[in-house]
């Protein structure tokens, strides 16, 4: 019983992560440059949910792939920031 209460639980991140990319991928769609940043900060918060749920899910590929767009998230934000890495 306690079992399917977590993994319940671990289906209402999926959801989240899921409306975050929706929102994230709106936002950067919108073409607004005031708004990119906070766009991919959206979607970089996405990524780390996703990691976490590839982590549990012992599903290597999708991590890896998780880990490359919040690394390509971060590095946009501060792109967007106007900080050069």
């Amino acid at each position: 019983m306690i079992e399917k209460k977590k993994i319940k639980n671990l289906d209402y991140w999926r959801w989240f992560g899921f409306l975050l990319a929706v929102i994230g991928a709106y936002v950067l769609g919108n073409a607004e440059v005031y708004s990119q940043s906070f766009g991919w900060a959206i979607c970089t918060a996405s990524c780390l949910i996703w990691i976490a749920m590839g982590i549990k899910d012992k599903d290597i590929p999708r991590t890896l792939m998780e880990i490359m767009y919040f690394i390509i998230g971060i590095r946009a934000v501060i792109n967007w920031f106007n900080f050069n890495i």
